[in-house]
């Protein structure tokens, strides 16, 4: 099973504030060691709110916000995809992940959601989707996965 943790926003991530020279280290050992269990497939940080956008769509108008964003406890700071055999493994390797630290009163959560293949959706999803995702797969980039 393939699973995305979403590492989210603190005050500082969102105000551009680059993590301590330490805390680079620490999750880079944590990384190590997902990629020498071989279950990492990606990980990224992302940029703060400011300099994102956001679109909203309410049935045919689409209406685009640009960033920043103001609550913080809902902003995503970056991700992690990972193969693992269930959502208790991941959440045991994803209890030692290093966070950089937060200011004080501040807290901060990471989320892991699992991600659809084409096998999860059932009879709904037709043979032809199917092919359809196959190809797509086939066409892309390396390491591309779809549902």
């Amino acid at each position: 099973m393939r699973f995305m943790v979403i590492t989210k926003a603190t005050a500082a991530s969102e105000a551009g504030v680059m993590p301590a020279t330490e805390d680079f280290e620490t999750a880079g050992k944590f990384i190590e060691e997902l990629v020498d269990a071989g279950v990492l497939l990606a990980a990224e940080g992302i940029g703060p709110s400011s300099t994102g956008a956001r679109i909203y769509f309410d049935g045919e108008k689409k209406t685009v916000v640009d960033g920043p964003f103001a609550e913080t406890k809902e902003l995503i700071a970056g991700f992690y995809l990972v193969e693992m055999k269930s959502l208790e493994e991941c959440v045991e390797w994803f209890r030692r992940c290093p966070l950089p630290q937060v200011g004080p009163g501040e807290s901060t959560n990471i989320e892991i959601r699992r991600l659809y293949s084409a096998e999860d959706f059932g009879d709904e999803f037709t043979a032809e989707q199917r092919e359809a995702v196959k190809r797509r797969e086939e066409s892309a980039a390396p390491g591309f996965k779809s549902a």
